[in-house]
């Protein structure tokens, strides 16, 4: 018996852009979460918390409120690369794509822990990946 050629060819199916980028943001999402979390394993961690502090800031109302809306917009960016229309979705992925991969890259400033500098590395190369599939949205 022969086997079928048709059913041992995969087909591969085209990915729309929208599905991409907001992949690639719940990718750098759930890459932003697990690196707080195994941070709180770093020695003296949960005391800096226990003191009020992030890192060299204070625990205060406004940076509280600033590390809100600066993890709100990536959030939202899943939901808006999916539903805006495409030149307003390009221009805002391009936009944020920018301004997080200077986020990523000053969180790495001074960062001496492996696991941190890879998560780094990583975040940044998807916010490089957002902006290379918004620049090059199909016409």
């Amino acid at each position: 018996m022969k086997p079928n050629k048709k059913a041992a060819t995969m087909q591969d199916v085209p990915i729309n852009v929208k599905l991409k980028l907001s992949a690639l943001w719940v990718a750098m999402m759930l890459l932003y979460i697990y690196a707080d979390i195994l941070s709180l394993f770093r020695p003296g961690q949960v005391q800096e918390i226990i003191e009020g502090r992030m890192g060299p800031f204070a625990a205060t109302q406004i940076s509280l409120l600033t590390a809100t809306i600066l993890m709100t917009i990536p959030a939202v960016m899943v939901f808006l690369s999916l539903t805006l229309k495409p030149k307003a979705g390009r221009r805002a992925n391009i936009i944020f794509g920018v301004l997080y991969t200077l986020v990523n890259i000053s969180n790495l400033i001074g960062e001496s822990w492996a696991y941190y500098l890879f998560f780094g590395a990583v975040e940044i190369v998807l916010t490089l990946m957002i902006i290379w599939y918004a620049w090059r949205w199909p016409q």
